[in-house]
C-alpha cells in the first residue's frame, strides 16, 4: 500500500505539468520583436472573459492564457491582428473587445453619453445666462 501511495505522489506533479502545457505561448514571447509588439498591442485591447476587467495580457486566468497563446500563434503564422480580433469577436461576442464596433445594438453606448453631455451643457448655459439677464 505504501509503495502505491509513494508512486502516486511522485507522478502527480508530472500529470499536473502536462495539463498546463496546452497553451505553449501563454507565457513565452515570440522570437521576432516586431511580431511580439503586434501581439502585445492586440492582447492589451482584448478583455479577459473570466476576469471581466483585465486585458488578456494582464490576466492570469486559464482562458486568458489560452487566448494569449492563440494570438501569438496566429501572429507568428503571419495573420493580421484585425483578422484575429474579428475571429475572437465572432467566437466570444463584442464583449471580448475593449473597442466595440458601432452596430444597431451598440449605438446607444455611444449616443447616450453624448446626449447627456448636451443636456448638461444646455442646463448650465440656461442657468448662467439666466443669472446675467436678472442682473441687468
Amino acid at each position: 500500500m505504501a509503495p502505491a501511495i509513494l508512486c502516486l505522489a511522485l507522478t502527480a506533479p508530472a500529470i499536473a505539468q502536462e495539463e498546463q502545457s496546452t497553451a505553449p505561448y501563454a507565457y513565452r514571447q515570440l522570437d521576432d520583436p516586431a511580431k511580439e509588439t503586434k501581439a502585445q498591442d492586440l492582447m492589451e485591447s482584448l478583455r479577459c472573459l473570466q476576469c471581466q476587467g483585465q486585458s488578456i495580457a494582464d490576466s492570469d486566468a486559464p482562458i486568458a492564457g489560452s487566448m494569449r497563446s492563440l494570438v501569438r500563434e496566429r501572429i507568428a503564422a503571419g495573420e493580421e491582428p484585425e483578422a484575429i480580433r474579428a475571429w475572437l469577436i465572432e467566437r466570444y461576442g463584442d464583449y471580448v473587445s475593449y473597442a466595440p464596433q458601432l452596430t444597431g445594438l451598440t449605438w446607444p453606448l455611444f449616443a447616450v453619453p453624448a446626449f447627456l453631455m448636451l443636456i448638461a451643457f444646455l442646463l448650465l448655459r440656461r442657468r448662467f445666462t439666466g443669472k446675467t439677464e436678472d442682473a441687468k
